[in-house]
């Protein structure tokens, strides 16, 4: 397969529209193109089942929604699932990045590096004042005896980067407080 040159070198989430619809997922962070694999199974079921725990919990002025791109100046990253404000403006493209209060990623093999260095620090650029990451998979810096999933929440600080808020593994019950209340057990994620 033959990809289109972008124009001026740097891609952009308009030459996204010129990409097949091949069962590949097209993202553009920091001007580059990001192609990766369609999520399997396992990271499906486990971001239906959180947009489902979050569906219950979220205020009436935020929506969920998975998979969609959010815009940060001519980027478009696409995180596996997000609480916006709504009504949502919708151009066809993806949703405006202040609308965004939440961002999930669910980091897969292919998906390690962005997911943990680089689009957290694009999503805290952009002002998305929430930042959540789940390990399905085992990981460095895992603790011993922790069960997978491991869920860290992020919260986005002074500086313009995001602070650890909680680590919680399988089988532990958390309440976050923000950007609204939410009580889980990321062990009832995956079936």
């Amino acid at each position: 397969m033959v990809l289109p040159v972008p124009r001026g070198g740097r891609w952009t989430a308009t030459d996204l529209d010129q990409l097949p619809e091949n069962g590949l997922r097209y993202e553009v962070v920091n001007g580059l193109l990001v192609v990766t694999a369609a999520p399997n199974i396992r990271h499906q079921l486990l971001i239906q089942g959180l947009g489902r725990a979050l569906d219950d919990a979220v205020p009436p002025w935020l929506v969920t929604l998975p998979g969609v791109g959010v815009l940060i100046g001519e980027d478009e990253p696409i995180p596996d699932l997000i609480a916006a404000i709504g009504p949502i403006e919708w151009d066809g493209r993806g949703i405006p990045a202040g609308q965004v209060k939440l961002v999930v990623e669910v980091v897969s093999k292919s998906t390690t590096l962005q997911d943990r260095m680089v689009k957290p620090v694009v999503y805290a650029e952009a002002g998305i004042p929430h930042y959540w990451r789940l390990e399905i998979n085992s990981f460095k810096g895992q603790l011993p005896g922790e069960s997978l999933p491991v869920l860290f929440a992020y919260e986005l600080g002074g500086d313009q980067t995001y602070e650890l808020t909680h680590r919680v593994a399988a089988g532990d019950v958390v309440t976050l407080r923000s950007p609204f209340e939410f009580t889980f057990d990321p062990g009832t994620l995956l079936p």
